[in-house]
């Protein structure tokens, strides 16, 4: 039998509080949010270690994930990224900033920019990303493989119609 933990706690009290309300959605979505805020702590500790901010490593993550030569448009960056294009801009200006990013022209199109990443910018978001998987294998290690596949599927089952509302 698996140990109690504190949502089971939380669930116990509502109900004994409460009745006639329906709180199973506590069961899955506390433990998430609980889990968030775990993940969250792990991922602000890997990208600390390469000299990185949260909002950093997404910029850089999405370049790198793009391949040689490492650049994106902004628009591109921003449709990766989920923020709004003031955002993104002033993410650019602060990473070209400290170097890890460059403003080039476009070549297809001299009225438009690419953000490129520099060789410090791969340096460190590659550090960071290795540290993170470091991180979140030991948040799940818990669970056997096929534990990981099956809640990896059901969670994408859960989030997909938000990915949608995009």
């Amino acid at each position: 039998m698996t140990a109690r933990d504190e949502v089971d706690r939380i669930v116990e009290a509502w109900r004994r509080e409460r009745p006639e309300l329906d709180v199973e959605p506590l069961q899955v979505l506390s433990r998430v949010s609980r889990l968030a805020r775990h993940l969250d702590l792990a991922r602000k500790q890997a990208f600390a270690a390469s000299d990185l901010e949260s909002w950093e490593f997404d910029v850089l993550s999405a370049l790198r994930r793009a391949g040689k030569p490492y650049e994106l448009s902004p628009k591109a960056l921003l449709l990766q990224t989920l923020v709004s294009s003031g955002t993104m801009t002033n993410r650019i200006d602060r990473l070209a900033t400290r170097g890890l990013v460059e403003r080039r022209t476009d070549p297809n199109d001299g009225r438009s920019i690419r953000v490129r990443m520099t060789d410090d910018g791969r340096v460190r978001v590659d550090r960071a990303i290795d540290q993170l998987m470091v991180s979140e294998a030991a948040l799940l290690q818990r669970l056997s493989r096929g534990d990981q596949e099956k809640l990896a599927g059901l969670l994408r089952t859960l989030s997909a119609d938000f990915d949608d509302d995009v």
